[in-house]
Formats: C-alpha cells, sequence, structure tokens
C-alpha cells in the first residue's frame, strides 16, 4: 500500500511539473513596468501588456501569410576596444528569419539619443509609416533585448506589436530556415 501511494504520489508531481511547463515557464519573472536594464540574457514574462505574445507555430504562420513585418533586434557584438590598430575587424555573421529586419542594439533598457533615432526611423521604414501594421519583435530566447524593443514599439504608438519569445532559437528549433542578413542602413 504505501509503495502504491509513493509511486501515486510520484506520478502526481510528475503530472503537475508537466502542466506547469506547458503552461509557460514556470521560472518566468513577473512583467515589470520599465525597462530592463541589466541581465540581459535571463528567463523573461511571459507577458507584455498591449503586445501579443506568439509563439514558433503562431509566428511561421504569420510569416507564411507575408504580411507581418520581422523585427530582429539582436545586439550586434562591438569591436574590442584593446583590439591592434592594425588588426582588421570584420563583424561576425548573423543569421536570422527569412526577410527580417535587423535594427541591432535596439533592445537595450537605456537607448542613446542615436540608437533611439534609428530604431524608430528603422521602424518608420519597415512599416512605411503604418503605425496598425503588424510588426512581429524578437531576437533569441531568453533575452530581454526583444521585450524591451517590443514595449518601446508599443509606446512608440505601434497598434499591432507582437513579440516573439522564442526568436530565432525557437525558429531553428522547428527546423524552420534562417538566413544571414546584414543591418538595416
Amino acid at each position: 500500500m504505501i509503495r502504491v501511494r509513493s509511486i501515486l504520489a510520484r506520478s502526481f508531481a510528475a503530472t503537475i511539473l508537466l502542466i506547469q511547463a506547458a503552461a509557460g515557464q514556470p521560472d518566468a519573472p513577473l512583467e515589470p513596468d520599465t525597462y530592463r536594464l541589466e541581465d540581459y540574457r535571463s528567463p523573461t514574462p511571459t507577458t507584455l501588456k498591449g503586445a501579443i505574445v506568439v509563439g514558433t507555430r503562431e509566428a511561421a504562420a504569420l510569416w507564411n501569410e507575408g504580411s507581418s513585418i520581422f523585427i530582429d533586434v539582436l545586439p550586434r557584438a562591438p569591436k574590442p576596444p584593446n583590439l591592434p590598430r592594425e588588426t582588421i575587424w570584420r563583424d561576425a555573421p548573423h543569421y536570422s528569419l527569412p526577410g527580417a529586419i535587423w535594427l541591432p542594439n535596439t533592445g537595450y533598457g537605456a537607448l542613446s539619443v542615436d540608437t533611439e533615432g534609428y530604431f524608430r526611423r528603422g521602424l518608420e521604414s519597415a512599416t512605411r509609416g503604418d503605425l496598425q501594421k503588424a510588426i512581429i519583435i524578437f531576437c533569441q530566447r531568453a533575452c530581454w533585448m526583444s521585450w524591451n524593443a517590443a514595449k518601446r514599439a508599443l509606446e512608440y504608438g505601434y497598434g499591432r506589436v507582437y513579440w516573439f519569445p522564442d526568436g530565432t532559437d525557437g525558429w531553428l528549433e522547428a527546423g524552420l530556415p534562417l538566413e544571414r542578413i546584414e543591418p538595416h542602413p
């Protein structure tokens, strides 16, 4: 009898863990009121007030439909400050969703005036000034950059902001294509 109870208890505990995992990230932090300013590569909330949160399946459907703009905000690696002057610096290649627009460094919590202007111009160019154009903002899984950028786009007045928290990681895991892209000018 005790052995049956032990088996049932373990089975129940495993079922609870599966339900929590299916419901989202059990260790996900609560959605903050402000931008994330540090520790960007850490678990993100499962929500973003005003945005539509999409998983890989929904993002792929939007991508296949072809009427949404995908915005990648993964940061660009900076040139090392101690690199000898005669060394040629080449950026690492960046692979993203086909057709995505890469607006690097625009997901930090605090943006310089120049970077904020770059982000605004990039969104305006991508949407052709249509604040109701659907935009899907992403980078990588467990990265606050896309959360911050999507929050910022909402504050700029964009009305159809989708946040894709699994980003290129979820896309690749689903066997979907990636292509090399360059930063938006």
